[in-house]
Order: structure tokens, then C-alpha cells, then sequence
């Protein structure tokens, strides 16, 4: 039998906007690593009468029903009531799990008001999750064909409890393994990737080939379902193999966060080094490359010389190139990348000057023009960008500035050339 799920949040704190239902995206891949459908995603305020109302409709088209949020302490914390009550099961007090919420406290130091006590209400003859994260231990059973189990929704405790305490449980519904590999590729859009593998794409059923959009770049998820994880892994293979024969030095990485990622990496095994100088960017490679963890090893650090006299003062950019041509032309990004290279003492830096927008520049320089350059062992490569055509927006046009200036370290790290047009 095929099982289905359905992933059903509550917090009124989500319809509203306030966090991110980012439990939904992990357990989700979560599941599929089991062989599990994910087949929906809802959301429900902290009320009972909706929230019962969304039970009923995910018992109605799923029979596995995953819940994060409304195990804690406070009045509206109301999913064990409520889903006890729609499978017909009495809320029972566990001593061991009171021993448990009043250890955590005591650990912590903390003094534990009486209401964390409730937390120690599950429905009775459910499996119970223990939480090692938190307070609220969460709770599996199944009822009538369908199979419940709920998690807290603070991501800090939930995840770790579905992979240590509810996959174990939901292992026995597995019908196999689903596995996916995601390609990571810059330098050719949505459009002409998807258009480039289409008849491919609409060919194949298992694995699967599928493009997502990401922020300056996109990535294609290759998806195989099989009894193992080596079945899977075979199903895989040929088809990346295609792709990377198609798309070439596009294709930056497989199963990477990113670009930073790429790059620190290549420099890592190179015994290299890196440094940034930021105009329009204004700070955003640096930024990149230092959420990177590790990027302290590569990354010596990066200068924002948003006003030409840091450009000439801390870069030395030539002022008499500056007073001809203005910050934004070819000359200049060059210029910046080599002194950031001798100021910060690197082997690679990479520079960014343009105009970000909303309006043109003093020079009557449109808004999307932008240079980014790479200084290296052996030379210095200077790319001019046109990027108002991919949006116009002043943070898109960043953001594809930053991955073109990273796209360039990362094409000199592989051999190839950093400012090869793309496709």
C-alpha cells in the first residue's frame, strides 16, 4: 500500500506571517527519504473549531497526518485536545514525562511554573516521542487506517525529534526510499534550461527531472524512487550524466548550498585565499561567503568602497581614472580587485561596481549596468553585465552581481575561464 501524508502546522504566528513554516520544508524532504508522499501542506490558526475542521479534511485525503506546533504550555497550545478528541481518545497524565519536563527545567536552572505540566497530557495508548530539545514531548499512534504523530514546532526541537523519534516509528510504512539530487547551475535562465531539456524531462517518470528557480540562479532536482537507496542512486546517475553533458560548465555543483559554498571550498583545497571590494553590493559577497561556515580559513576579509575617495584611498583606484570615467566602468573593477588583493593580502578577490538603481547614475550610466572583476595568479578578468533585463529590481540586480563576481572566482578555481559569456 502507498501511503500518503499530510503535514498539517498550526500557529496563528504563521498565518500571520511572523515566522517561516520552515518544519514543513524539512520534514517534507524528511518523509520523502522514507518513500512517503507528501501530498499537502496546511496551515491552521490556534483555534480548536478550524483546527478540528482541518484534521477532518487531512483524514479525509491522507492516511498519515503530521502535525507540528500547539504541544507547549499555554492556553492556546490545543492540538493533542484537539486531535484527541476527533479520534475519540482521552488526554493521560504520564509521570514520566512530568519527571522529564521537570528535569529539563532543573538543568537549566530555571524555575518551572506548574502549567509546563500539561505538557504531560497524551492521548492515551499513544507511543510517546521523548524530547530531549524541550519541553514538549511529542506523540505517535494510529487510529482507525490513519496514523498521527505529533511534533512540537520550535524547528530547534522538531526535526531533531522526527529524525530520533518519529522516523524510527513511521520506518514501518516504508515502501522503499526516494532519493533526489539537485544540480546547481549559473549562467543560463529558467527559460532556456527548461526549454534546452523539455522533451527530456516530460520522457521521464522515474527519476524524475524538475527545474526550480532560485534567487540569481536555479537549480534541477533529479528524483528516483526505489526499494534501496543504490537502486535509487543507479536510477540517478545516467540521467545527471545527461544534464552535465548538456549544460557543461554551467552546472557549478550537485547537492551544494551554493556558490560561497563552491568557491571557499575549491580555494580550501588550493591553499588559497580570497578577499572582496564592494561597491553596489555594498557588502553582500562578503556577506555570502561568511555565512559559510569554515569561511574563516579562505575569507580574509572584504572592503565596501561605496564612495570613490575609499575607492582611491583604500584600493588606490586611479583618481584621474575615477574623474574621467566615474565608478562604474571596466578600468575601475579591475583596479579595485587588485587593490583589494594588495590590501588585504590575498590570492583572489573579487570587485563589483555598478548601478543598482532605481535611477541612473551621475554619468548617465542605466540602471543594471554592472562590472565585476577577478584578480589572480596570472592575471586580471573584468565581465560587464547588463542585469535590468532579469528584473530591474535593486536587490535582484545585487544579488546577480555578487553570484556573477563568485561565478568568476569559481570558474578561475575550476581552470576554466572566469569571464566567459554565458549562455
Amino acid at each position: 500500500m502507498s501511503h500518503t501524508v499530510e503535514i498539517l502546522s498550526v500557529g496563528t504566528e504563521l498565518l500571520l506571517g511572523s515566522i517561516v513554516n520552515s518544519d514543513a520544508q524539512a520534514l517534507s524532504r524528511e518523509l520523502s527519504s522514507l518513500g512517503l508522499n507528501v501530498l499537502y501542506h496546511s496551515v491552521v490558526g490556534d483555534n480548536p473549531g478550524r483546527l478540528k475542521a482541518a484534521v477532518e479534511l487531512a483524514r479525509s485525503r491522507a492516511d498519515v497526518i503530521v502535525t507540528t506546533g500547539g504541544l507547549g504550555p499555554t492556553c492556546d497550545d490545543l492540538t493533542k485536545q484537539t486531535l484527541a478528541e476527533c479520534f475519540g481518545r482521552k488526554l493521560v497524565f504520564h509521570p514520566e514525562c512530568a519527571r522529564e519536563i521537570k528535569c529539563f527545567f532543573a538543568r537549566m536552572g530555571k524555575e518551572m511554573t506548574e502549567n509546563n505540566l500539561q505538557q504531560a497530557y497524551l492521548p492515551e495508548g499513544c507511543h510517546i516521542l521523548d524530547n530531549a530539545w524541550g519541553t514538549a514531548p511529542g506523540c505517535a499512534f494510529e487510529a482507525e487506517g490513519t496514523y498521527v504523530v505529533m511534533l512540537p514546532g520550535p524547528p530547534r526541537e522538531c526535526l531533531p525529534m522526527f529524525r530520533e523519534r518519529a522516523l524510527p516509528w513511521l520506518a514501518r510504512l516504508s515502501e522503499g526510499v526516494i532519493r533526489s539530487r539537485t544540480l546547481r547551475v549559473f549562467g543560463m535562465g529558467e527559460s532556456a534550461v527548461e526549454s534546452l531539456l523539455r522533451e527530456r524531462m516530460n520522457e521521464l517518470t522515474n527519476p524524475t527531472l524538475a527545474p526550480y528557480a532560485k534567487e540569481g540562479e536555479m537549480e534541477l532536482r533529479i528524483t528516483a524512487k526505489a526499494g534501496t537507496t543504490e537502486e535509487a542512486d543507479a536510477l540517478i546517475a545516467p540521467v545527471e550524466a545527461e544534464v552535465r553533458a548538456l549544460l557543461g560548465e554551467l552546472v557549478y555543483g550537485a547537492d551544494v548550498s551554493g556558490l560561497p559554498q563552491v568557491v571557499l571550498e575549491a580555494a580550501r583545497e588550493r591553499g588559497l585565499t580570497l578577499g572582496t571590494a564592494e561597491s553596489c553590493t555594498g557588502g553582500l559577497i562578503a556577506k555570502l561567503i561568511t555565512d559559510v561556515p569554515g569561511a574563516a580559513s579562505v575569507f580574509k576579509g572584504g572592503v565596501v568602497s561605496y564612495h570613490c575617495e575609499v575607492k582611491a584611498g583604500v584600493l588606490g583606484v586611479s583618481q584621474a581614472l575615477l574623474d574621467e570615467k566615474g565608478a562604474v566602468c571596466a578600468q575601475v573593477a579591475g583596479e579595485m580587485a587588485q587593490g583589494a588583493r594588495r590590501a588585504l593580502g590575498c590570492d583572489l578577490a573579487v570587485s563589483v561596481t555598478g548601478v543598482a538603481g532605481p535611477d541612473p547614475d551621475e554619468w548617465g550610466n542605466p540602471v543594471g549596468l554592472v562590472y565585476t572583476a577577478l584578480a589572480a595568479p596570472g592575471g586580471c578578468w573584468v565581465k560587464e553585465l547588463h542585469l535590468a533585463g532579469t528584473g530591474g529590481r535593486r536587490d535582484r540586480i545585487r544579488t546577480l552581481a555578487a553570484n556573477h563576481a563568485l561565478d568568476m572566482a569559481r570558474r578561475w578555481l575550476s581552470g576554466l575561464d572566469p569571464a566567459a559569456e554565458k549562455r
